[in-house]
């Protein structure tokens, strides 16, 4: 039997191993190169590129590019002026595109890093357009709900958001907005409260009517629904057999709105059978969706 020298053996055997090793990487090391260019499209670019890059994203609507390279600038270059104007970039980007949870998360992080900065009243400003757009469900959409009848929790956070702008930045060039915009939703609250008052009216609870009609005039002076609130007033005061209440609404809603559909008795009127089962009807003024 003829015998391999041990120097002979040990050199095959590693022969082998290699042409082993190189058939089993070989494939595995380009799909490894593919991922790494493909994932890393942005790796190493200067940051003015990166920013412009970005930039021109927001400029064309793609806001999910947009977003990706900002982000990329950040996790490079974290420190220095275009990292902080990124991230406003990133918030902004990310509320274009409807990922109003993701902006907030973005605005609130900026807001605690850098809380003097010169654009933290612009972050609370679009802090107040993410909360204000929050909740718009498909449905409401599809089937155009009435907006007061929705949850207010992020409205009423909207409005606070609002609130900041305009007071602790009162010569920021976002307060003036801010303020129109506090007007609307005051309004849309006290909308809300006039059709949860004509809920309690048209199931006969006159005493929960009344009380969500008082409130209204508390909270909400000066709101364009006041003198439905003092109708609807009038309303339960009427049903409850409360003469004098009755007439002092009745009063003052003819002095403020004598053309009000409830001095003819045309206000409110009874919803219609479709309207009882459609949870989508909406509440109008003097009548149902579906009157």
């Amino acid at each position: 039997m003829t015998l391999r020298s041990p120097a002979r053996v040990s050199s095959f055997r590693i022969v082998l191993i290699a042409l082993l090793i190189a058939l089993l990487a070989g494939p595995g090391c380009a799909r490894m190169g593919k991922m790494f260019k493909k994932g890393d499209v942005n790796e190493g670019i200067p940051v003015e590129q990166l920013y412009d890059k970005g930039h021109q994203a927001v400029v064309q609507g793609n806001y999910g590019t947009a977003t990706e390279t900002y982000k990329r600038l950040i996790a490079q270059y974290p420190f220095g002026p275009y990292a902080e104007q990124a991230q406003i970039e990133v918030a902004y980007a990310q509320y274009k595109s409807g990922k109003h949870d993701d902006a907030i998360s973005s605005i609130d992080r900026f807001i605690r890093t850098y809380p003097t900065h010169r654009n933290v009243p612009y972050m609370y400003y679009l802090r107040g357009l993410s909360n204000a757009k929050r909740n718009a469900v498909f449905l409401q959409r599809v089937f155009a709900l009435d907006a007061s009848s929705r949850d207010l929790a992020a409205p009423q956070q909207a409005y606070n958001d609002y609130s900041i702008v305009a007071e602790r930045y009162p010569n920021s060039r976002y307060a003036a907005d801010a303020r129109q915009r506090m007007v609307f939703l005051r309004n849309e609250f006290a909308r809300f409260e006039v059709s949860t008052a004509l809920f309690y009216l048209r199931r006969g609870a006159w005493v929960a009517a009344a009380d969500r009609a008082k409130y209204l005039l508390e909270t909400y002076p000066q709101s364009e629904h006041q003198n439905d609130a003092v109708a609807i007033l009038a309303e339960a005061y009427t049903r409850l057999g409360n003469e004098a209440l009755a007439s002092d609404a009745k009063r003052v809603l003819q002095a403020n709105d004598p053309q009000h559909p409830w001095l003819s008795g045309g206000w409110p009127k009874d919803p219609s059978i479709f309207s009882k089962l459609n949870p989508f009807a909406r509440e109008r003024r003097g009548t149902s969706a579906a009157d």
